[in-house]
This record gives C-alpha cells, structure tokens and sequence, in this order.
C-alpha cells in the first residue's frame, strides 16, 4: 500500500619484445628502435550521482517528472521512508512491531498495536495506512477503505493508500472505480508499473463489457 559508478580507468603501457632479442648483439644495424612512451587514457568524468530532494514536496515533484522506472524505485523508496519515521521513537516501535506481527500472521495482536500507534499519534498518517493494509489482509474490506479515508485526508498523495483502495474497489467488482483510482495513482507516480499493468488490464476489461 508496497529497492555509483565512478569509474577510474588506467591503461599501463606493456612492451612485448620478440623472443631472444635479449640477447641479442647491438651493432650499428641492430640499434633498438626508440619507442614512444605509452599514452595514458584521458579519465572519463564520473557519471553524476542522481541528486535526491531533501523533503516530500520535492521528492514527489521528482517521482512525478521521472519516466525511468529504476530512478522512480528509488525516489519511492526515499518516500516510503520518511511516511515509515515519526518523530517518535515510541511509534517507530509499535509500528515495527506491528508488521513484524502481522508478517508472523498474529494479525489481532498486529492490530491491537496499530490501535494504540492511532491512538497515540491521530495525525499519522502511516498509521492509518499500516491498519488499512491489515483490514485488506483480513478482508475486513469496509474497515480498510474506511482507514485508507484517513490516510489520504492527511496525505492525498499517498499512492499505497490509493493503490490499496484499487485493489479492494475491483475486488468488489467496481471495476470503473478502480481503474479511475489507478489513474489517480499515475498522477502521482507515473512510472508505477503495477498501476501502468491495472489500468491497461482494467481498460480492456470495461471495453470488452462494452462500459
């Protein structure tokens, strides 16, 4: 709801000898030639490190200009994050233990966590997310929808929220609903392959049904 190069390159000039010239007598006809020093190849420049935005307005103003789906992973993991770090030690916890839970399927004790991360920080929006994905989990899909709500009202621009909401939306067979959310989801994060595969999927589903 959800992964450089400087390049030093040094060319050592080597100078082969045909064999026994050793040993070989130097006379006036026999004088060794005189080799030109070997060139060293020019340094290539370093390809330049891709600079990272330091904050979310400009880490999503760069997910939503980049076409190249690698770089798009990268400025997306940056998001995911700083949405995954309060500023609280304490929620950091709970939220870890949380999906270390719900990873373990102990998902009550999971939610039981998530409940008092909400409870304590009611403005955190990752929060929400986390025990959206859950309910998605536990198909407790009305709960779900009702979190991934929550999530969006403190951050619109949360594409798991939204990818999340898709994915329930045509699970429950409104399949018109779910392709305009992916389009919502491609607003924000172009590259997003899964969303890019959704839509075509969902686009070639409505038109078959003639919608």
């Amino acid at each position: 709801m959800k992964q450089l190069l400087t390049s030093t390159i040094l060319v050592a000039g080597l100078l082969s000898f045909p064999a026994g010239i050793a040993s070989a007598q130097v006379t006036p006809e026999t004088k060794p030639r005189t080799l030109p020093p070997a060139q060293a190849t020019p340094q290539l420049p370093a390809k330049p490190e891709f600079e990272f935005a330091k904050d979310l307005d400009g880490l999503f103003a760069q997910l939503s200009r980049t076409r190249d789906a690698k770089l798009a992973d990268r400025i997306s993991t940056r998001i995911w994050e700083i949405w995954q770090t309060s500023d609280s030690r304490s929620i950091d916890l709970l939220t870890i233990w949380a999906r270390n839970a719900s990873g373990s399927k102990r998902y009550h004790v999971a939610l039981d966590l998530l409940d008092q991360v909400i409870a304590l920080r009611p403005d955190y929006a990752e929060g929400f997310n986390q025990r959206a994905t859950l309910h998605f989990i536990m198909e407790n899909y009305g709960k779900s929808i009702a979190d991934i709500e929550r999530t969006l009202a403190l951050e619109p621009r949360h594409y798991g929220a939204l990818a999340g909401l898709a994915a329930i939306l045509e699970r429950l067979g409104e399949k018109d609903r779910a392709l305009e959310t992916w389009y919502r989801v491609l607003t924000i994060y172009p590259a997003m392959k899964s969303a890019q595969d959704s839509v075509v999927r969902l686009e070639e589903d409505l038109a078959g049904n003639g919608i």
